[in-house]
C-alpha cells in the first residue's frame, strides 16, 4: 500500500506540474499536456424477451506528460494510468477490464550529429489492482500490485528528427521484473525463479521476488494530430536479453487514439501488444478443454472508451 500511494503521489505531481502558468518565465522551456478521460456505461433489462443481461462499467483514463528543451538539455517525461471495472448480471462481482500505470523519463544532451542526444532512460510500469483469472472457479490470483512490476534504466542515443517523434537506442540496459508476492514468486509468475520443493511437496526454498536481466532496449514513440481533434499517440519497446535468447525479443506497444466531439465529450481506442518470452500461459494444445502445458503467447489488449474527457 506504501508503495501504491508513492506511485500516486507521482502522478499527483505530475498533474500539478501540467497545471503551472506557462507564460512565467521559468515554464517557457516546458511544453505540457494531458488527456483526462472518464467514461461509463450501463444496461439495465427486466424480463427482456430478446435475451442478454444487465450490466455496468467504467473506466478511468489518464496521461500527462511535461517535456524540457533549452540550450543542449531535453527532458521528456510522461505519466499513464488507467483502470476499469464492469460486472454482468445482477449477481456477478465487478471485474476488471483495464490497469495499467506506466512512468517514463528520458534525460538527453546533444551530440555533434544533429537531432541526435546522448540520453539516460528510465522507465516504470505496474498495475493499481490485483487481477485474477475470471475463467476458473474459483478465480485464482494471477497478479498484484508490484506483481509484476518492471524497472529499466538504461545508457544510449535519442534520434529526434521532428517534433512529436522519437527513437531511443540503448546497447546497454538492466530491465528488472519484481513480483511482490511469495505465492506468484513461488509460481514463477512472470519469469522469477519458482520456489524449490522436496519429494513430499514441502516448500524448501521460497521463489525470487526480482529477476534482473541486461541486455539491448530500443523505444519509438511518436505523437501528432492526424486530423482536427484526433491525436495519436504510440510508443513501442523491445527489449533483447544479452543471457538468456536474445533472438526472443519482448515487445510492449501501446497506443492511444483521442478524438475529441466537444469541449467534454470525447471518445478514445487504446490498445497494448505485449509479447515476453518468460511470461508463459497455460496452453490448450489439443483444443480439448484441457490444460496440458505452457508457454509464451501474444498478449493483446483494446479498449474503447466515450464519455467525459478533458484534453489540453
Amino acid at each position: 500500500m506504501k508503495r501504491l500511494l508513492l506511485v500516486l503521489s507521482i502522478g499527483l505531481s505530475s498533474a500539478s506540474l501540467l497545471g503551472q502558468d506557462s507564460t512565467s518565465a521559468e515554464a517557457k522551456p516546458w511544453k505540457k499536456g494531458a488527456v483526462l478521460g472518464l467514461n461509463f456505461s450501463q444496461t439495465y433489462l427486466d424480463n427482456w424477451q430478446g435475451g442478454g443481461q444487465s450490466a455496468i462499467s467504467g473506466t478511468a483514463l489518464v496521461n500527462l506528460f511535461a517535456n524540457y528543451k533549452k540550450d543542449k538539455w531535453t527532458w521528456d517525461n510522461s505519466f499513464d494510468g488507467a483502470y476499469g471495472l464492469t460486472r454482468i448480471g445482477d449477481n456477478a462481482v465487478f471485474q476488471k477490464t483495464d490497469d495499467r500505470i506506466e512512468i517514463n523519463s528520458k534525460l538527453g544532451h546533444t551530440t555533434p550529429v544533429a537531432n541526435t542526444f546522448w540520453t539516460a532512460m528510465f522507465t516504470f510500469r505496474t498495475q493499481w489492482d490485483a487481477g485474477y483469472d475470471y475463467g476458473s472457479t474459483p478465480s485464482p490470483l494471477i497478479s498484484d500490485p508490484f506483481a509484476p512490476a518492471y524497472i529499466l534504466l538504461g545508457l544510449g542515443i535519442d534520434y529526434k528528427p521532428s517534433e512529436g517523434f522519437s527513437a531511443y537506442i540503448s546497447p546497454m540496459t538492466s530491465k528488472t521484473t519484481v513480483v511482490d508476492n511469495q505465492r506468484l514468486a513461488d509460481a514463477g509468475a512472470f519469469g522469477v525463479e519458482g520456489a524449490t520443493f522436496d519429494a513430499l511437496g514441502v516448500k524448501t526454498a521460497d521463489g525470487k521476488q526480482i529477476r534482473y536481466e541486461v541486455g539491448g532496449f530500443v523505444k519509438v514513440q511518436y505523437t501528432k494530430e492526424v486530423l482536427k481533434n484526433v491525436k495519436l499517440s504510440t510508443r513501442a519497446d523491445f527489449f533483447s536479453n544479452y543471457l538468456n535468447n536474445p533472438q526472443n525479443i519482448d515487445i510492449n506497444w501501446e497506443t492511444l487514439i483521442a478524438m475529441k466531439i466537444n469541449d467534454f465529450l470525447s471518445a478514445s481506442i487504446t490498445t497494448n501488444l505485449i509479447y515476453d518470452d518468460d511470461v508463459k500461459v497455460e496452453l490448450d494444445r489439443n483444443d480439448d478443454d484441457v490444460v496440458d502445458g505452457k508457454g509464451p503467447r501474444t498478449q493483446f489488449k483494446e479498449v474503447f472508451s466515450l464519455g467525459i474527457q478533458y484534453q489540453f
